[in-house]
């Protein structure tokens, strides 16, 4: 029997990519997002390549709602199997503009909502009697804070110390909880970071943070979501089993830890 994997955050961008290369390892596929339009293409578009896929729309940063994803989960497919905790945003400002707002929305998404994706996941693989893998988003910004991205960073860090106490707690059940760390790519998250920047930065034009930040890269080129798909396939199979807590960093050579 085919397994499950939900991933949240998963309209566009790298979720979209990881939802992707899951189906094509032979998954059945739930994608969630709270923006429906997108959420509902992208479903289409992947039942339209033969993908076994459902979609459910949702606010991760709610308790209540991701419950209701994994139920929906196991209502359509029996079980689950893995969950990727991929949901987040983002933000851009001096740590003297943080504001509350900021805070709130940023920890609300990142953080309560990949604990309450942790929680959600991990009670149904109990009930199911199952091992399980959890599957988390940090990010470089979770080994590295990076001036005007404190807020974000400081949700990353959070990500990765759930992640790890999630690892020890949960390993008697037979549950892995990891996370992959992805540096520079280019999507929508970093078309707005660059926006930001600018912003700040009379001194830049449009493009220029983003090649400040990949042109670090060691390996010569910025991230594909199809980098940070290959990671999260391999955390989702078996060949990953003997690893748990770890917060995995998937660069291309930028930050080393």
């Amino acid at each position: 029997m085919a397994k499950t994997a939900v991933i949240t955050g998963s309209a566009a961008g790298l979720g979209k990519g990881i939802a992707e290369r899951l189906a094509n390892d032979g998954f059945n596929i739930v994608l969630q997002d709270i923006n429906q339009d997108t959420l509902l293409k992208t479903e289409e578009e992947f039942k339209g390549k033969g993908f076994n896929v459902v979609a459910f729309h949702s606010d991760v940063s709610k308790k209540k709602e991701q419950e209701e994803l994994v139920q929906f989960a196991v209502a359509e497919f029996g079980q689950i199997d893995v969950f990727v905790n991929n949901a987040g945003v983002d933000a851009v400002s001096s740590i003297l503009e943080i504001t509350e707002d900021e805070l709130d929305k940023l920890f609300h998404i990142n953080v309560y909502g990949t604990l309450f994706g942790i929680q959600a996941a991990a009670k149904q693989f109990i009930k199911q009697n199952s091992k399980g893998k959890i599957i988390n988003a940090c990010s470089i910004a979770g080994h590295e804070s990076y001036e005007v991205l404190g807020t974000y960073c400081a949700t990353k860090y959070s990500v990765r110390s759930f992640t790890q106490t999630a690892a020890k707690e949960l390993a008697e059940k037979g549950i892995t909880v990891n996370a992959y760390c992805p540096g520079v790519a280019k999507t929508e998250m970093w078309d707005r970071i660059d926006a930001a920047m600018v912003e700040l930065d009379d001194s830049l034009k449009p493009g220029d943070a983003f090649e400040q930040f990949s042109s670090a890269i060691k390996l010569g080129r910025y991230q594909e979501p199809k980098d940070v798909a290959a990671l999260v396939s391999f955390l989702a199979s078996p060949d990953s089993d003997y690893i748990t807590g770890q917060a995995i960093l998937t660069d291309g050579g930028l930050v080393y830890r």
